[in-house]
């Protein structure tokens, strides 16, 4: 095992020393190399057996043609979309993430900006703060009312994966009228367990008044949220996106939003991150944004940075993955070893019954 090699290459931050000692308790070298630029990835990992890796930079074909020992990318959390699937599955390359860490987080934040948009929390602080109550009561009455309810209307739920049904759950608590999503690969059975009506995408556009995101990011998503979509929502609709950036059409949204095509909208996630300074999103009063943190908490921290280090640790001995992006894969192993290939040389097949 000590010949092994994992190389970590997230550019916005270092990883945890939960991580770090979960691989070298193992006695597997590990090294962290901060990484802006595919070329610096190759650089270094050129003889990394695992590599650890962020959202950016992507995981191209490039990256994964130059590194000929490589036999998994890992990736914390449930998104695989940084990484080519593809690639990886043709090389023989396993692609793991660690899915069901975050799901109770991500509903939380989603059902957080629905309310906060709902309920004028931002707006309400700060004029609270800037002493509005006592001294210009009329600029606080007018917060009065933009303030909105949930019960009695209509929630849309865009992809009704983990993520979508726990959001689900939540805001049935708040007494909507209807619970709509659009899912084509969920059967009405499943749906009915969280009180949920499947309906076609324009339905869900049509007739939601708040609409949630909670869908991968996939050729058939994406900028699946544009302006004709935005166009064909309520003009008092409020739409939040807590799942990827490329669902959503940045320039539609803004257009949207500018132009009273929608009342507002809360998005944890844009298309380019981190969001550029100077980006015009920043400058629209009708849109809340957090920097792709809905995600993390206390306990998504230390768990998702255990599992992260096993994953590396179990794909080069033939222990259970927490999660394989690329089932796949499993096969184009079996056929290369066949042919004689090397990559997989003295490591199992990745193993697929997940323990968890």
């Amino acid at each position: 095992m000590a010949a092994h090699k994992v190389v970590i290459t997230m550019n916005n931050r270092p990883p945890s020393d939960i991580t770090l000692d979960v691989i070298k308790n193992a006695g597997i070298d590990v090294q962290y190399v901060s990484c802006d630029t595919e070329d610096q990835v190759i650089t270094a990992a050129r003889d990394a057996d695992v590599l650890l890796v962020g959202t950016v930079p992507h995981t191209t074909r490039k990256v994964l043609e130059a590194l000929p020992k490589l036999k998994m990318v890992g990736r914390s959390g449930v998104g695989v979309d940084s990484v080519d699937l593809a690639a990886a599955t043709e090389l023989g390359i396993a692609v793991t993430n660690t899915p069901g860490i975050n799901t109770s987080e991500v509903a939380d934040h989603a059902m957080a900006m629905l309310l906060s948009t709902t309920r004028q929390i931002p707006e309400l602080r700060e004029a609270t703060k800037d002493w509005a109550w006592s001294d210009r009561p009329r600029e606080v009455n007018a917060l009065r009312n933009k303030l909105r309810r949930i019960a009695g209307n209509t929630v849309g739920i865009y992809g009704l994966g983990n993520i979508g049904r726990a959001f689900a759950s939540r805001v049935r608590g708040f007494g909507p009228g209807r619970i709509i999503a659009c899912d084509p690969y969920v059967p009405q059975t499943s749906a009915d367990l969280y009180g949920v009506q499947l309906v076609d995408f324009d339905t869900l556009l049509r007739e939601s008044d708040f609409i949630t995101v909670h869908a991968p990011a996939t050729a058939e998503t994406n900028h699946a949220f544009n302006i004709e979509s935005f166009r064909k929502m309520k003009p008092t609709a409020v739409f939040i996106n807590c799942a990827r950036g490329p669902l959503v059409d940045e320039a539609g949204l803004q257009q949207a939003l500018e132009t009273g095509v929608i009342y507002a909208a809360g998005i944890d996630v844009t298309e380019i991150e981190p969001l550029d300074a100077e980006s015009p999103l920043l400058k629209i009063p009708n849109l809340t944004i957090t920097p792709h943190f809905a995600g993390a908490s206390d306990v998504t921290t230390a768990e998702g940075s255990k599992r992260w280090g096993e994953n590396a640790v179990n794909v080069l001995t033939g222990k259970p993955l927490h999660g394989l992006g690329n089932p796949d894969v499993v096969k184009v192993i079996a056929v290369k070893r066949s042919q004689g290939d090397k990559r997989w040389d003295g490591v199992p097949d990745p193993v697929t019954n997940r323990g968890f």
